[in-house]
C-alpha cells in the first residue's frame, strides 16, 4: 500500500491546521509588569536563544538563565557541532565572537554595556555530552570578558546529571536524570527554576505545587511573526493578582529541541517547575513556541541544513542576522515581550476600578460575571486571566463568558471604559470554578492509542474509537491527544 502524500496537500493541510489553532487562540494579554525585571532562561536551544536576546537586547533583558547552553554567536564562525558535544571552544574562537559584540554594540545590537550589570544563572551536568561543560566554560568566559561580576554570575556544574532540565519532583512523564531522552525534564533533586529566580529576584515565597489550570494562556503567535520556524500558537501563564492588575515580573521561558508544545504537550509548562514559583511570586511566565521545520536552509557556518527537532535559531536557519535585534525569531520574541508589558493595571484611563465583580450561573463551558456601575462609563471591558475576552464595550454590568473548560478555576477582572475608549482602572479579581468533571486527556503515538485501546486502524490510519475520527498515520512518529467522554475519543489539538 502507498501511504505517501504530496507535499503541496501536506502544505496546505499544515497552513490549514496552523491557522484554525491560531484563530482558537486568544490574544496575548497586555499586563502591569515591572521593565526592570524581565528575564529570560532556556534549555538547549532555548539556552543558547536566551543567551543571543540577553547580549541583544540587554536593555530589556536584565537576567539570563542558561541550562546547557554556549557563547554567543558560536555557530555563527562554526560548525555548529564545534558548539556542543562537549567541545572545546579555544581563545581564538571566543575573539572572533567577541569581535562581533564589539563591532555591533550600539547599533545591531544593545550597548554591550548593559550586559554587565545582568544577574546571570548558568547550569550544566556534568554527564551531559549533547551540550555539555566546555561550551558552558565558553560562555562563562564570554561573559566575564563582557564585565559582568562573579557577584553576578552563578554557575553551577551538577555530577551525575545529563542533558535535561532539573527538578526536585516527579513529573508525570518525565525521564531519569542521567538519561539524555524526551522530553529531557528530570527530577534530579535540585529545583531549576528556584535558582534561577532566586538568582534573578532574590528571596522567594513558597511555591504553589497546583496551578490552577486556568491561568495557563494559549495565545496567538502569527501576530508577531510568520517565522516557519515558531508555532502558530504560544502559551503564557498569569497568576492571578498579575491578571488583577498588581505590577508584576516578566520571565521568558524557552524550551529546548524535542520540547516544543506539539512534541511533547504541556510537559515543559508545567513539569519544569516554573509556575509553581511563579504562581506565589507576581511573575508571569512567556512560553513562545517553535515548529519543526523540515526545509533545508543555507546557514551561516554548518551549510544547509532542515531544522526537524524544532530548535530555536541559534545556527542561522533564518538569516545571518540570527543573533541580532532584527533577527526574526528574536524580534518576534522582543514584539511579545513588549507588548506583554505594554498595560498599567488598566488601560491608562482616568475611570476608577469596578467593584463588587463576582461570579454566578457556572455551567461546564460558562461563566456570568457581574459588577457595580461606574459614573462616567460608556462600557465596560472584561478581562479572564489577563486577556479581554469580550469584542467591543459591553454596555450591561454583567457579561457571560463561554468557551471554558470544565471543573477549571478562572479568575476575572473588569475596567470601565471612558467617552475615548480607554479603559480605566482594572478591578480586583473575581474567581470562579466551572462545573462538571475535568477533561480525561491521552497524549500519545497513534500507535500506543491503538495499543491501549483508545483507537483502531484500518488501512494504514489510525482511528478513535467512538467518534471515528481519522487521526493520521499508524505509527509511532505521529503524536495525537485524545479526550474521552464516556466510551467515546475525540481528537483535541491540546488537553484543557
Amino acid at each position: 500500500m502507498n501511504f505517501r502524500i504530496g507535499c503541496a496537500a501536506v502544505a496546505a493541510l499544515l497552513a490549514t491546521c496552523a491557522a484554525a489553532s491560531a484563530q482558537a487562540a486568544t490574544t496575548l494579554p497586555a499586563l502591569n509588569i515591572d521593565p526592570t525585571q524581565t528575564t529570560v532562561s532556556g534549555l538547549s536551544s532555548g539556552a543558547f536563544m536566551a543567551n543571543q536576546l540577553g547580549y541583544a537586547y540587554s536593555a530589556t533583558f536584565h537576567g539570563v538563565a542558561m541550562f546547557a547552553g554556549g557563547p554567543y554567536m558560536c555557530a555563527g564562525h562554526s560548525n555548529y557541532t564545534a558548539c556542543m558535544y562537549n567541545a572545546v571552544i579555544s581563545t581564538n574562537m571566543l575573539n572572533t565572537m567577541q569581535a562581533d559584540l564589539n563591532n555591533w554594540s550600539g547599533t545591531a545590537i544593545d550597548p554591550k554595556a548593559g550586559v554587565a550589570a545582568q544577574k546571570i544563572y548558568m547550569f550544566v551536568g556534568t554527564s551531559d555530552y549533547t551540550v555539555g561543560v566546555n561550551p558552558m566554560n565558553a560562555a562563562q568566559t564570554q561573559y566575564t570578558g563582557n564585565g559582568v561580576p562573579a557577584a553576578g554570575l552563578s554557575y553551577v556544574k551538577r555530577s551525575n546529571t545529563a542533558h535535561v532540565f532539573p527538578t526536585d519532583f516527579a513529573g508525570s512523564g518525565d525521564n531519569a536524570c542521567n538519561s539524555s531522552t524526551s522530553p529531557y525534564i528530570a527530577n534530579c533533586g535540585y529545583d531549576g527554576a528556584k535558582a534561577a529566580f532566586n538568582a534573578f529576584y532574590g528571596t522567594l515565597n513558597p511555591r504553589n505545587d497546583a496551578p490552577a489550570a486556568g491561568n495557563y494562556i494559549e495565545f496567538d503567535q502569527t501576530a508577531y511573526t510568520t517565522n516557519p520556524g515558531m508555532a502558530a500558537t504560544g502559551w503564557i501563564y498569569v497568576p492571578a493578582s498579575c491578571a488583577s492588575g498588581t505590577k508584576c515580573r516578566l520571565h521568558v521561558a524557552l524550551h529546548g529541541c524535542l520540547q516544543n508544545y506539539a512534541t511533547i504537550g504541556d510537559k515543559f509548562l508545567k513539569n519544569t517547575g516554573y509556575t509553581r514559583w511563579a504562581d506565589t511570586n507576581d511573575i508571569v511566565v512567556l512560553f513562545p513556541q517553535t515548529k519543526v521545520d523540515n526545509t533545508s536552509r543555507s546557514t551561516a557556518a554548518s551549510g544547509m541544513l532542515p531544522n526537524p527537532n524544532g530548535c530555536w535559531d541559534w545556527i542561522g536557519w533564518y538569516g545571518g542576522n540570527f543573533a541580532q535585534k532584527s533577527g526574526t525569531q528574536q524580534a518576534a520574541l522582543k514584539a511579545m515581550v513588549d507588548h506583554v508589558s505594554s498595560g498599567s493595571g488598566g488601560g491608562g484611563g482616568t475611570l476608577p476600578a469596578p467593584t463588587g465583580v463576582a461570579t454566578s450561573n457556572a455551567t461546564t463551558s460558562s461563566m456570568t460575571i457581574a459588577w457595580n456601575a461606574v459614573s462616567g462609563a460608556t462600557g465596560y471591558d472584561v478581562y479572564r486571566n489577563g486577556g479581554k475576552v469580550n469584542a467591543s464595550p459591553v454596555t450591561a454590568t454583567s457579561y457571560t463568558d463561554t468557551g471554558l473548560a470544565p471543573a477549571t478555576t478562572y479568575g476575572w477582572t473588569v475596567a470601565a471604559v471612558d467617552a475615548n475608549g480607554i479603559d480605566g482602572a482594572m478591578s480586583a479579581a473575581a474567581s470562579g470554578t466551572t462545573t462538571g468533571s475535568a477533561a480525561v486527556c491521552y497524549t500519545a503515538s497513534n500507535y500506543a492509542h491503538t495499543v491501549a485501546g483508545r483507537a483502531h486502524q484500518s488501512l494504514g490510519r489510525a482511528y478513535a474509537n467512538g467518534s471515528n475520527q481519522d487521526m493520521g498515520l499508524w505509527n509511532v512518529f505521529v503524536v495525537t491527544t485524545l479526550k474521552q467522554t464516556g466510551t467515546n475519543y475525540y481528537v483535541i489539538g491540546s488537553c484543557p
